[in-house]
């Protein structure tokens, strides 16, 4: 694993496909109505107080509707669920696809998620080529079930060691 040359960020692309993480739609309120979005970089913070972070790309269309909310939903998909994760990596609005309620402050809340955790914004910070966006947790709720899993570049499920 010893190099002469500087990595590309293909390489770098390639190496961080090799940590498997969970999959996530995060889902605000706007103006025209809720938008959601897949994101895999969904991490636990703190629990006093409750804190989590995720990171959305500054490329994406959806980017300032996430970093300027004040209220965001983070769901966490269980097995099964890639195809709502497929459609908010390509749309913003797929709601009439999936079950949703919504929180009394607006906030779009997919139903039958392994996990949510309904957030306000704590802080937005520069990260590069993403933001970290930090939530405190309003509310926490979960289901018995397994996780969706990504890993290079696919879908997959948890296995039994």
């Amino acid at each position: 694993m010893s190099r002469l040359t500087p990595f590309t960020q293909r390489e770098l692309r390639d190496a961080f496909s090799r940590f498997a993480t969970g999959v996530t739609v995060v889902t605000t309120r706007t103006e025209t109505g809720p938008v959601g979005i897949t994101a895999n970089s969904f991490s636990s913070v703190s629990l006093d107080p409750p804190l989590v972070l995720w990171m959305p790309a500054k490329s994406s269309s959806r980017f300032a509707p996430f970093t300027e909310c004040d209220r965001f939903a983070i769901h966490v998909m269980g097995s099964g669920q890639s195809a709502i994760s497929n459609g908010f990596v390509k749309e913003a609005d797929m709601f009439d696809s999936v079950q949703t309620t919504f929180a009394a402050d607006g906030t779009p809340l997919i139903e039958d998620c392994l996990a949510r955790f309904h957030c306000a914004t704590h802080a937005v910070h520069d990260a590069g080529d993403h933001a970290i966006v930090v939530g405190k947790v309003l509310d926490a709720q979960h289901r018995e079930g397994d996780p969706l899993i990504f890993a290079h570049g696919r879908y997959g499920g948890f296995a039994q060691a």
